[in-house]
């Protein structure tokens, strides 16, 4: 058996495993399954308030994207926090470490079933978006797809450091708070950053997820020139690396007492 073969087999292996946890633990599937959908109507609630023009971005673009990027915050962030934590708090994590998976594999087969969910409903919203909203094709699909993935592997980084803070399950609802009010309000979830006053849309554009948002909008709605997309491409790249070192210095394999 090959190097690559084994590692898919033990990849395939957790990532079993974990969807049997996922579907017995209602409310990690509640999270999953439905509440990126609620948080679809909040934001369209929000963008009543909002006046769009001059942006050229239309109430339904915005909502289907922020979509995209609720679906990475909260079905893969959100959802894998409290996952990484269960399995490290009842050993799971420690015995794995004793076989054959590396560290690396064991948090890959981990995030397999979230990260595979929150595709689906990116495909679902890519889909709903062109047939029933008017949306029409991505103009880039090469940069939504390279934004997509990016923001899957950045949410799985930052899950992974913030179950390093995270004491418990339960306190994992306010651990993963902070940086859910502030992607949503400042990566242009509920509102689109092109509407925030310049110099708060300055610091906003900084936050891990704008650069995410900004691939997937603009490679889908276009209107964004190459600069701008290049510096988005970097600050996203340059927060997954960030969130990459932390959870190699600092995520726990054992309970914290």
């Amino acid at each position: 058996m090959t190097t690559s073969t084994a590692t898919v087999g033990r990849l395939t292996a957790l990532g079993r495993a974990e969807i049997t946890l996922l579907v017995r633990n209602r409310t990690a599937l509640f999270v999953a399954l439905l509440m990126p959908v609620l948080m679809l109507g909040a934001v369209k609630s929000s963008l009543d308030r909002v006046d769009l023009g001059g942006t050229g971005l239309s109430v339904a673009a915005t909502v289907i994207t922020s979509g995209i990027g609720m679906a990475l915050l909260v079905v893969v962030h959100m959802n894998l926090v409290a996952a990484y934590v269960s399995r490290r708090e009842d050993l799971a994590l420690k015995r794995l470490r004793t076989g054959e998976a590396s560290d690396l594999e064991i948090l890959t087969g981990t995030a397999l079933p979230a990260t595979a969910v929150a595709l689906v409903q990116i495909v679902v919203l890519t889909v709903a978006g062109v047939a029933f909203f008017g949306l029409g094709a991505p103009a880039r699909p090469d940069l939504v797809v390279a934004g997509v993935l990016i923001g899957l592997v950045q949410m799985t980084a930052l899950a992974a450091a913030t179950a390093a803070v995270t004491r418990t399950v339960e306190s994992a609802q306010i651990t993963t708070l902070p940086f859910f009010l502030i992607s949503s309000l400042g990566s242009g979830l509920f509102v689109p950053v092109e509407v925030l006053p310049e110099g708060l849309a300055a610091v906003c554009e900084r936050l891990p997820m704008t650069g995410v948002m900004t691939l997937v909008r603009s490679g889908w709605l276009g209107g964004v020139d190459t600069g701008e997309m290049v510096g988005a491409a970097a600050t996203a790249l340059a927060w997954t690396v960030l969130a990459v070192f932390a959870v190699q210095r600092w995520f726990r394999w054992e309970p914290r007492r």
